[in-house]
């Protein structure tokens, strides 16, 4: 993928994320007037003059701290420093230059990359506050410029900057289909760890502390599988613990995560075993009509003898009685075990939901179902079922047009949608029926998720 990086850093809570909200157009990254909210690296796309760039948020920078969690931020805006093509250094009017300033400053002059300085909070309008000036001494080669990040004044000059201090770049086109994947579960259960152990860096903090993951973080990868973007999320927990306003935002970033994504994998804590709030999760991607693969993660913590396996998948489809259709694949994010498998079931159950199946075969099925096993009947009434066509991908979504919708039994649904899957497949995937009725006067929508 390649397009320009550029890398927004500086000392926490000086409005990074707010200009990176500004500058890709969504609110991606949580704000908050909280040093630290921040902490990973968030990637976002921006485009500016018809060149696109991918733009990097990072956590806030201490130079000298002893907080284990700081430390990690720092050593990911190090990262994002170093994949940069251009750094926006940013620094605050209001508290003024500062020593952590001038230290991040000399840290970004020995890494020989462009930097663009911007003083933040900037919100004079007209007069410019003499204490900016005071930022020429940080010493670059582009003059600091004066922005607010809030308002969005001065950021098209910060991308005008950034455009002539960058290198020249050719653009490739992207050739094939881009996966995107949701890694979410309950916190703590090593969804950053598999996303590291994937990706072969260490792309999101990983801390037995759990909550380190506030942001759904995004991150293009290719290997000989494909090409993918996986997105680490905050881990959801149950609603009753969710007190902190921040994590609520971190909960609901989650939610978003499995929206915009292709296929979810649903990370389970082996040492646990499914829970109640494990349930809930798998709930949200089937709900969202997702793809998905059960990731039972820290397999190599389990005591495993013959039946293992067997005892541990029958416990799981149990509890998620509704989504025995997801494939279930026992790995280490720790060792690496089994996770090369994993892309081949990321690739798999996103063909299954993209599979689409012409009328004629689907009513062969139809016939054939209704010939076995008769459609019920109420005081002398009986279902009629006419046709059914398929009318979306992703989840496969079926009409089926019927002469008394209310006479549609949940158990007549599940009875042809199990004769979907023994004939089309459809692993991996939910299924929905629409139940139509056709009327005089207008049709009736019944039905829903499978």
């Amino acid at each position: 993928m390649a397009k320009p990086v550029i890398a927004i850093v500086g000392r926490p809570n000086v409005g990074k994320s707010t200009l990176f909200n500004k500058l890709i157009g969504e609110r991606r990254a949580i704000v908050e007037d909280t040093p630290g909210v921040t902490r990973d690296r968030i990637y976002g796309e921006c485009e500016w003059r018809g060149k696109t760039m991918m733009v990097i948020d990072t956590g806030g920078i201490e130079p000298k701290t002893d907080s284990v969690i700081l430390q990690k931020m720092r050593e990911q805006a190090q990262i994002a420093i170093e994949t940069a093509d251009v750094i926006i250094f940013m620094v605050d009017i209001r508290t003024g230059l500062v020593a952590d300033d001038m230290d991040i400053a000399l840290m970004l002059k020995k890494s020989g990359k462009p930097v663009v300085p911007v003083v933040n909070k900037s919100d004079k309008i007209g007069d410019v506050d003499p204490q900016f000036y005071e930022f020429y001494e940080l010493g670059f080669a582009v003059d600091p410029i004066a922005i607010s990040s809030l308002h969005g004044s001065g950021s098209g000059d910060v991308l005008d900057a950034v455009l002539e201090a960058l290198p020249e770049y050719e653009e490739e086109e992207e050739n094939g289909e881009v996966v995107s994947v949701a890694v979410i579960g309950k916190p703590n259960a090593g969804k950053s760890s598999l996303v590291n152990r994937v990706l072969g860096d260490e792309r999101c903090i990983v801390s037995d502390m759990p909550g380190t993951t506030r942001d759904a973080i995004d991150t293009y990868f290719e290997n000989s599988h494909g090409k993918y973007n996986f997105i680490d999320t905050a881990g959801i927990r149950r609603q009753s613990r969710v007190d902190d306003r921040v994590e609520k935002i971190s909960v609901l970033r989650a939610k978003m995560a499995v929206d915009r994504a292709d296929v979810c994998l649903i990370m389970i804590d082996a040492s646990e075993g499914i829970t109640e709030q494990d349930e809930k999760i798998a709930g949200i991607a089937h709900e969202a009509g997702k793809a998905s693969v059960i990731c039972v993660n820290k397999w190599d913590l389990i005591d495993k003898d013959n039946n293992t396996t067997q005892e541990f998948t029958k416990k799981i489809y149990d509890a998620l009685s509704y989504m025995t259709y997801a494939p279930i694949l026992f790995l280490s994010a720790k060792t690496g075990q089994r996770v090369e498998k994993l892309f081949e079931q990321i690739n798999y159950v996103n063909m299954q939901s993209k599979m689409r199946v012409t009328t004629g075969m689907l009513n062969d099925v139809l016939a054939d179902a209704v010939a076995r096993v008769q459609p019920p009947s109420d005081k002398g009434r009986r279902l009629k079922i006419y046709y059914m066509t398929q009318t979306e991908a992703a989840p496969p979504t079926f009409v089926v047009f019927c002469n008394m919708a209310e006479l549609f039994h949940f158990s007549y649904q599940r009875y042809l949608e199990n004769c979907l899957r023994q004939t089309f497949g459809f692993r991996g995937t939910p299924i929905r029926l629409i139940i139509r009725q056709k009327g005089e006067n207008e049709d009736q929508d019944f039905g829903g998720k499978r």
